[in-house]
């Protein structure tokens, strides 16, 4: 296993001095470890040549699709409608993880147990990719009600922001071209078709947003703490807190007297995880409880055209637009697609 990301990063975060100094570290623990083969990862290719991938929660394996597209074999690790926070990977995991020339995951502490496995499976030549830890540097981290500063664990969903999951794309186009270069061109073009799309869907944001008159999210788990810097929305509050356990009844009491005093139309639960606090609270401060978002569980079937980044973002901004009172007619207008053929493995 490499450890290329952590060299990139360095580079990316704190110059080519600091880069110079990782690689030197990295060539130290290469050798440390023996000699590596000469193969490289062609040696880890499955017979056909085929580039083997790993993925982890359904969103990033949906942007990795849409990129790779039929050129590579991707399979996801986390099922669908799970926390992947605690999730721990079943042992008949460690075998895919042997085979995998890269595992692309989310990094920012997100799939812990599924690194573990992951750096004690790949073979030599095969890396992990943190496409999370490389989008934002650690200064931009955000902490909050679900992720404390004082947990040590930054808010990592960084995909359910547009223009972040954007770079994600771009992370895995450099990052297969580099592997796959006679790929290159058709990563390249797929990642404009991505680009397009994701401009539309953030024109189709900002109108719809712009109909809302109280922009502000009370939600069982806080997935939206990026996209509320970008889009200018306002997260008053999470129930799931860091432990992921329901609130104290004070901090229930409290969030109470929050949503009167803030005027909220409605708060928003997780069709994954139902929250009965959530119902509780929208009873009594007397508004809609939304019990459909989700932020790692693709709607519909795989297969489906739905059943995609894309098909979670609409969902979720659709929803969050006319539980709010907003117009979502911009967003409804936008096709829901991906760019690529996506014959990747969805767990379910």
């Amino acid at each position: 296993m490499q450890l290329r990301g952590y060299a990139t990063a360095i580079e990316s975060h704190y110059g080519a001095d600091m880069y110079k100094m990782a690689m030197t570290f990295t060539v130290a623990l290469a050798f440390a470890a023996g000699p590596a083969s000469s193969a490289g990862r062609a040696e880890s290719a499955p017979a056909d040549g085929r580039i083997r991938v790993a993925t982890t929660v359904a969103p990033i394996t949906s942007i990795v699709a849409n990129i790779v597209g039929d050129r590579a074999d991707i399979e996801g690790i986390v099922p669908e409608g799970t926390n992947s926070h605690t999730f721990e990977p079943r042992p008949s995991v460690a075998e895919l993880l042997s085979e995998v020339d890269v595992v692309y995951m989310n990094g920012l502490e997100l799939e812990e147990p599924t690194r573990e496995l992951a750096e004690a499976n790949l073979a030599d030549e095969s890396e992990i990719v943190e496409l999370g830890t490389l989008t934002i540097p650690e200064e931009d981290y955000v902490y909050d009600f679900s992720f404390p500063e004082s947990g040590g664990k930054p808010n990592p969903h960084l995909w359910t922001n547009p223009p972040m999951a954007l770079r994600y794309a771009e992370i895995v186009r450099d990052d297969m071209s580099e592997r796959d270069p006679e790929n290159a061109e058709y990563y390249s073009t797929n990642y404009d078709a991505f680009a397009e799309m994701i401009d539309e869907l953030d024109t189709a944001m900002r109108e719809s947003f712009a109909t809302i008159d109280v922009r502000k999210l009370l939600t069982y788990h806080d997935a939206y703490a990026y996209f509320a810097l970008e889009y200018d929305w306002e997260v008053i509050g999470a129930i799931q807190v860091s432990d992921f356990e329901d609130p104290t009844p004070g901090e229930v009491a409290e969030l109470i007297d929050q949503v009167e005093t803030e005027g909220v139309p409605a708060i928003f639960g997780s069709e994954v995880f139902p929250s009965p606090v959530l119902e509780q609270i929208g009873e009594e401060a007397g508004v809609d409880y939304v019990d459909v978002l989700r932020d790692d569980d693709l709607p519909g079937e795989p297969g489906d055209a739905e059943h995609s980044w894309l098909g979670l973002m609409l969902f979720d901004y659709i929803t969050m637009t006319d539980a709010l009172g907003g117009d979502a007619t911009a967003l409804e207008a936008v096709e829901v697609r991906n760019v690529a053929p996506d014959e990747a493995i969805y767990p379910q």
